[in-house]
This record gives structure tokens, C-alpha cells and sequence, in this order.
């Protein structure tokens, strides 16, 4: 045990140490959803991926700074293209039409994915810089499709993101007529699902880890349709709940089609102490707090698919007490029930559906 604890290590977890204890994963693992940038933060993300086993990332990287990550990591990356979101002026332009230059950019510099977000509180963004266009960030926009069809035609696989946890649409997303239902986020998704047959990767377990039944049905309807395991806070807080039994019958069923994800954002903000209102900056403020968030991300995770782990988790959740602030503190976590998967499933989620899916759009 370490002396150190912050929100990403209650527990005072030596991630260093641990990670040697992990067994040996059956197979080098690719992550294929990460945002990495920070050329400081870059090599501590680095030797966290190593201790874990990560061998290929896949990134959600400003344009700007594709080239250095590429360098950092010695080849050991990929890029999925995203819009400008860090621009300060005309917002509306490179969330919209701009993208369609963005994305082509990003192929230039061998990136074959594209990332479409589409989350319900999209509609409070587009108050901000879309004239109030409560549809800007539709899925299914018209700004939204031309860039799907200028993807498309540069033979790119879709990523997207619909929607949040159910603590969330307890909270955050009452008003019903603003956001809408958590299952009418979906309609869209599956309207394009059909409208353009390239592979999708809906992001966080398709926004339901929470309902496996729904994934079911999702996936039974689309076979183009893929899932990933990234938002490590939410994957552990609802795939705990879940029987080993459920999640292994789910991921037995659709092998080849759930792929390993972490959501780790890396960031120069992390090594050091700022005043900043932005929330991913503040989850660190030192170089060891860098290293716990990103090494507690992959500990969680691997914990939770490779072991019989039963004890909480050490990354504070604050979605629980906003749903039940009588019951919990802002750094309180939820259990964390490992599932110790067998090797072949772990084979399949770690390495072998993003190998299958991605590598002949990559390699061409």
C-alpha cells in the first residue's frame, strides 16, 4: 500500500506494485478509446501503459498534436478524429461544417476512424455557441450527416456517443421535453446504423452497461454495430451489479463485437496545481496524481474483468451522491466485484475484436 491517496486512489493502491501483481494478460491489450495529449503527461501515460500491458492506443487527440503523441509513444498509437473542440472562436463552425476539413486532415495523417458525439446534454452546449439550435448536436443533424457521408467516403469506421448513466437521466436530464427519454436517444443512432453499414463503435458499453438486455437487442438488430468498455467509473459502477454469469453469457454471445476502451484523458494540467473551472484538468495537480489516474483507470478495469476482486472501488464516483446525497459523499466509490472472465473472452475484448475490426482500415 502506498501513503498517498487522492480521488483517483482512495485506497492508497501502489498502482506501480499492482500492476506486477496482475496475472499475465493472455494477450497484449489495445485500447480503443483514449484522449491523449500533454507532451509532459504523454510519458507518464507511457510507462502506465507498459506496466499494464497496453501495447496500442486508439486517441481522440487534437490535430494540432498528433505528430508529438505519435512520437512520444513511438508508433504505439492511433487517432480517431474529432472535432476542434478547443477552439475559442466559432464554435458553431468547427463543430459543424468545419469538421468536414478536420476529418480530412486527420486521414492524411492515417487516422481511419471518426468520433460523432451526440450526447444529450449537447443541447445545453448548443445554448452556448449554436444561436440556441436545440438540434445542433443531433446525431442525424444536417451538418452531422454531410460529415458522416465525407467519412464514408474516405472508408472510415464511426465511433459515437448517445447517451449517459441512468444516474444521469435521474438528475441531470429530468426535464423530459429538453433531453428526452433515455431510449429516445437511441432512434437516431439506429435510423444511421442503417443508412450507412460501415462499422460503429457506440462508446461506454453503447451508453447501457447498465441494461444488457437493451445491448441485446441493439446489437441482435445491427450487425455493424460494435460496443466498447471506456468510461472506467461508469463500467465499474454498473458491470459490478451485473452476475458473472449475465456479463459472461453477453460477452460469449457477441465475441468479436465489445472492444476494450478506458476513456483516459491525459493532459499537461494534471502535473501541476491550476485554478481552472475546466473538470478533467482538476482531476490532478501533481505528477503523482497524473500517474494514479491514469494507472487506477486500467487497474479497475483489469480488476474487474480478470479477477474475483470484491471490495470498493478506488476511484471516487460522484454519481452517487448525486443521486442520494444523504447516503454518500462526494468521494465516495462504488463496489468494484471482479468477474475473472476466462482467457478466451479476455483474448477477444483486449485484443483480438480490435485487431479484426480495425487493423484493414488501418493498414491500407
Amino acid at each position: 500500500m502506498s501513503t498517498r491517496t487522492n480521488s483517483s486512489n482512495r485506497l492508497g493502491i501502489d498502482y506501480g506494485r499492482a500492476a506486477t501483481e496482475l496475472a499475465e494478460p493472455p494477450v497484449r491489450i489495445i485500447d480503443v478509446h483514449a484522449h491523449l495529449g500533454g507532451e509532459e503527461a504523454i510519458a507518464i501515460y507511457r510507462d502506465v501503459a507498459r506496466l499494464f500491458g497496453v501495447s496500442l492506443t486508439y486517441s481522440m487527440t487534437p490535430l494540432e498534436e498528433v505528430t508529438m503523441i505519435r512520437d512520444a509513444l513511438e508508433g504505439r498509437v492511433r487517432f480517431t478524429a474529432v472535432p476542434n473542440y478547443w477552439a475559442e472562436e466559432n464554435r458553431a463552425y468547427h463543430m459543424g461544417d468545419g469538421y468536414v476539413e478536420r476529418i480530412e486532415r486527420y486521414h492524411e495523417l492515417g487516422s481511419r476512424m471518426v468520433k460523432f458525439w451526440a450526447a444529450p446534454r449537447g443541447r445545453d452546449y448548443a445554448d452556448e455557441f449554436a444561436d440556441g439550435d436545440p438540434d445542433f448536436m443531433r446525431l442525424d443533424a444536417p451538418h452531422r450527416i454531410r460529415a458522416m457521408e465525407a467519412a464514408r467516403d474516405l472508408g472510415m469506421v464511426f465511433m459515437t456517443h448517445v447517451a449517459d448513466p441512468d444516474t444521469w437521466f435521474r438528475t441531470r436530464y429530468t426535464d423530459v421535453a429538453r433531453y428526452g427519454t433515455k431510449r429516445e436517444q437511441y432512434e437516431p443512432l439506429e435510423a444511421l446504423l442503417e443508412r450507412f453499414d460501415q462499422p460503429w463503435i457506440a462508446a461506454h458499453m453503447g451508453g447501457w452497461p447498465e441494461d444488457l438486455e437493451f445491448l441485446t437487442g441493439l446489437l441482435q438488430r445491427h450487425e455493424n454495430l460494435y460496443l466498447d468498455t471506456s468510461a472506467t467509473k461508469w463500467m465499474v459502477r454498473e458491470l459490478s451489479r451485473h452476475s458473472r454469469a449475465e456479463l459472461l453469457e453477453f460477452l460469449t454471445r457477441f465475441s468479436g463485437r465489445v472492444l476494450f476502451g478506458s476513456d483516459i484523458v491525459t493532459a499537461d494540467e494534471h502535473l501541476r496545481t491550476t485554478s481552472t473551472d475546466n473538470e478533467m484538468d482538476a482531476k490532478a495537480a501533481s505528477r503523482d496524481e497524473a500517474f494514479d489516474l491514469y494507472a487506477g483507470r486500467y487497474w479497475a478495469m483489469r480488476t474487474l474483468l480478470e479477477t474475483e476482486h470484491d471490495g470498493v472501488s478506488p476511484i471516487a464516483d460522484p454519481d452517487l451522491a448525486m443521486v442520494d446525497p444523504d447516503r454518500y459523499a462526494e468521494d465516495d466509490a462504488p463496489a468494484l466485484v471482479g468477474k475473472a472472465l476466462p482467457a478466451q473472452i479476455l483474448r477477444s475484448v483486449y485484443h483480438d475484436a480490435a485487431h479484426d475490426l480495425l487493423e484493414p482500415y488501418f493498414s491500407r
